[in-house]
């Protein structure tokens, strides 16, 4: 029997350009020869930053350029080690939970972060570090922070100089809905900081991501950047550089958005069909994952050992801080095909999971 994973946030094959990939890398190589294949620049890429700095509006010298967003996420803490507890989000993306050696939580609702629940906190506490978040297709919940909670969260950023550190590798990923304003943008850049990457709008393996931080912040970071790596991958970096010149990147966006809502939207039927009127889930309107909340009594972690020997995986809730009864559901990589198969044979499990748990 072959496993179906909705596990792991990866694309599919079909979603990754590797000819015109290919192509890119070929060119950046003979067009900028020893430039890219000698050490260079500590954060990254210098054509890359000018790029990535006039997309967003900032100096160059802003852009730090990062093997991913993860990276991104271990320079800003560095950079501000010892300033205090970073907030994050619950359930939030696991790994960020265990790099932290200590971290206050606050809840996220269908609307996003719950920001009643931030400012209690931030009444109640010494001042944090900074504030984690991801706003947009939040991994692993799927959900959007609204509109309205977003201009809310940028002004209590500028009237409590509260440092927040946006996660965005998903917002060019939307199928439905209006675009919303990301809260670098609504706060103009003093407090928050923004990081991105390329792995989930071209591909992953080029390990290509970013974070735009203050001038002074991004310019003490060297020696950091320096004594994790002597350089860059330059080689990678010039052939995103390359892809994004050619003006390649937005048709691969819609190519990617129609592949990967196919597969959202049979996942959300398939569920429907499946477990309708007894588990709920999220409906993003964009991104690589829906979280599912399991009948009453049921604990996803015992319910992945057996699910795993029929043949489907998931990550349980709990591993991001969730629920025992919750997890979370990839789409980005089985095919709508084989999601219905996987979402059936997950179903198929419950009413033993529940026979077990409620006895």
């Amino acid at each position: 029997m072959n496993t179906i994973s909705f596990a792991r946030g990866v694309p599919a094959a079909e979603l990754l350009a590797v000819e015109q990939l290919a192509d890119c890398a070929k060119t950046a190589i003979e067009r900028d020869g020893a430039s890219v294949l000698l050490y260079g620049h500590t954060l990254g890429y210098q054509p890359l930053r000018e790029w990535i700095g006039e997309r967003h509006g900032v100096d160059p010298g802003r852009v730090v350029v990062t093997n991913g967003s993860l990276q991104a996420f271990h320079f800003v803490l560095s950079a501000f080690a010892g300033a205090g507890r970073v907030i994050v989000e619950r359930p939030t993306y696991d790994r960020p939970r265990s790099i932290l050696s200590g971290f206050d939580e606050v809840p996220v609702d269908d609307d996003g972060l719950e920001l009643d629940e931030l400012e209690r906190l931030l009444d109640s506490v010494e001042p944090p570090a900074f504030l984690y978040t991801i706003p947009t297709f939040q991994n692993p919940t799927g959900v959007t922070l609204s509109e309205e909670r977003r201009r809310d969260l940028a002004e209590l950023a500028k009237i409590r100089s509260l440092r927040i550190l946006e996660d965005d590798p998903y917002g060019l990923v939307r199928f439905e809905g209006d675009v919303l304003p990301t809260l670098f943008e609504l706060e103009g850049g003093r407090n928050v900081m923004y990081s991105s990457s390329f792995s989930k709008t071209i591909a992953p393996g080029l390990r290509v991501g970013y974070v735009i931080l203050p001038e002074a912040i991004a310019a003490g970071l060297e020696d950091v950047v320096a004594s994790t790596y002597i350089t860059p991958a330059l080689v990678t970096q010039a052939t995103v550089l390359e892809f994004l010149r050619r003006g390649l990147l937005e048709p691969n966006l819609e190519r990617v958005r129609a592949l990967l809502r196919a597969r959202r939207d049979a996942m959300l039927e398939a569920l429907e069909r499946e477990l309708g009127g007894r588990a709920g889930w999220s409906r993003p309107e964009g991104g690589y994952f829906l979280w599912l909340e399991l009948p009453d009594g049921i604990d996803a972690t015992e319910l992945l050992g057996r699910a795993t020997e029929a043949g489907v995986t998931f990550v349980p809730g709990p591993d991001f801080g969730g629920e025992p009864g919750s997890a979370r559901l990839a789409f980005s990589f089985a095919s709508p095909a084989e999601i219905d198969e996987g979402v059936s044979r997950l179903a198929g499990l419950v009413p033993a999971a529940a026979t077990v748990e409620l006895g």
